[in-house]
């Protein structure tokens, strides 16, 4: 895990106002993002020691994900309401290419927290899938997972029912190398299936949608939030009825029991136009988590301001709404943090 994502741009920005509300996948922040060249610089993994002594702030490089979707949005939110109230530390956020390259970032030290997938976490710290045949990674810590990210596979095509309906279908199964795509890999598997029984093709959700519409895709994989924005519109304006594909009890179990990541999750009727009944999928969640660099003090500390900012962080971003120190573990794919391993014990 040592080389560089070449194509990675980051982009620092400093939360100037509380984001509006956003219940959907894709988010827009009202945070102002500044370029900065050296939003890449080492500082990020330089041991707080030094800082916390001498009664600066540490600064906390979060890594998040692109501009239009709810990473980034989350950790505007999470510095404009947390940076007012913490002592020891000042959260900076940064866009980023999402999971996979905030693993990368927190090794190379260009952060020190990051949001991502807690799948993606567990295979960086076994060397799996993502990350097959580099060095594992276990210099960090989770501090929370926060909301499901849900397996929805849809259609407009109202002849397929069941998973199996997509043999000889026209299926995208997320872009090459993405969380999506794995996930895709794993419920094939399940099912006794390979790419090869059905027309694969490589597609971001979102533009999986708009081939949806034109006809030139049959079905597709979104791992995302729900309801999902592409969803929500495609449901809108697509003049028939959304199917979200049940997996099956059994199946849920197997991969609940071959990926300790997985959660069983019902998707209700009427969470997209044309959704008549509810859908059972498997979901992941999105995890908060921190480098071993981060002191435990700093981190205890974040995790009180999180904690008793609740209601403010609601406020800004839907997403909050899933998010409580009671379910805050669930989900958790590696060790915790100290800091939060000694918040959790309060």
């Amino acid at each position: 895990m040592k080389k560089k994502f070449a194509a990675l741009t980051a982009v620092s920005l400093t939360a100037a106002m509380v984001l509006a509300a956003c219940g959907g996948s894709s988010s827009s922040s009202s945070t102002t993002a500044a370029a900065s060249g050296a939003a890449g610089s080492s500082a990020a993994a330089e041991t707080t020691a030094a800082a916390a002594s001498s009664g600066d702030k540490v600064d906390l490089t979060l890594a998040t994900g692109s501009t239009s979707a709810n990473y980034y949005a989350i950790g505007g939110v999470l510095s404009t309401v947390l940076n007012p109230v913490l002592t020891k530390s000042k959260i900076t956020v940064t866009s980023t290419g999402a999971s996979k390259a905030n693993v990368q970032l927190l090794e190379d030290g260009d952060a020190n927290l990051a949001i991502l997938q807690n799948d993606v976490a567990y295979y960086a710290s076994t060397g799996t899938d993502l990350f097959e045949g580099e060095e594992k990674y276990e210099d960090w810590g989770a501090l929370c997972t926060m909301y499901d990210e849900v397996v929805q596979v849809f259609t407009l095509d109202s002849s397929i029912k069941t998973f199996t309906d997509l043999k000889g279908k026209t299926v995208s199964v997320g872009a090459a190398g993405s969380g999506d795509n794995f996930a895709a890999e794993q419920i094939f598997s399940e099912y006794g299936m390979t790419f090869d029984d059905v027309n694969a093709v490589y597609q971001s959700y979102s533009d999986s949608a708009e081939g949806m519409k034109d006809g030139k895709i049959d079905a597709a994989f979104c791992v995302s939030g729900a309801p999902t924005t592409a969803l929500v519109d495609l449901a809108a304006t697509a003049n028939k009825p959304i199917n979200i594909i049940t997996l099956e009890d059994d199946h849920i179990e197997n991969l609940m029991k071959n990926y300790p990541f997985y959660a069983k999750t019902t998707i209700p009727a009427g969470t997209y136009d044309g959704q008549a009944e509810d859908a059972t999928t498997v979901s992941i969640r999105a995890m908060l988590v921190a480098s071993n660099s981060v002191s435990s003090d700093v981190v205890e500390e974040l995790m009180n301001a999180i904690f008793d900012n609740l209601d403010k962080l609601k406020e800004g971003h839907a997403k909050f709404a899933n998010l409580s120190k009671e379910t805050a573990q669930d989900g958790v794919s590696i060790p915790l943090h100290e800091g939060a391993e000694k918040f959790f014990a309060q």
